[in-house]
């Protein structure tokens, strides 16, 4: 199951990270060809929604890995759980059906949770 959660936890934390990182320094203009959503949502939210990822990502990996309250990893995953049910309503009501990929991280990070009970 450890092994399990840190090829799940990994991945998601990359991705998270990468997203996050995006999120937080780039203008809306070089968003917009990867995330059509960012138009209608307000640039500070746009920021503090990277920052939100990047420290989810961290929250899923470094306190395993420091055994430091491990069960904050559990906790970043439910949270990006919970992110991805809102990314999913944010497209479905702005008309935008694909949400082939949030489905996908919303799964990946319920595996995430699942995982990290045995941690």
């Amino acid at each position: 199951m450890n092994i399990a959660y840190w090829i799940v936890a990994g991945l998601l934390a990359l991705f998270y990270l990468y997203g996050g990182t995006l999120k937080v320094i780039r203008s809306r203009d070089r968003l917009r060809p990867m995330m059509t959503w960012v138009d209608r949502t307000p640039l500070p939210v746009l920021r503090a929604l990277g920052v939100v990822e990047v420290l989810g990502a961290i929250g899923l990996v470094l306190p395993p890995l420091t055994g430091v309250m491990p069960s904050l990893a559990m906790a970043a995953a439910i949270g990006f759980v919970l992110l991805q049910a809102g990314a999913i309503a944010v497209h479905l009501t702005g008309g935008d059906r694909r949400i082939a990929l949030n489905i996908g991280l919303a799964t990946a990070a319920a595996a995430a949770t699942w995982t990290a009970t045995a941690l």
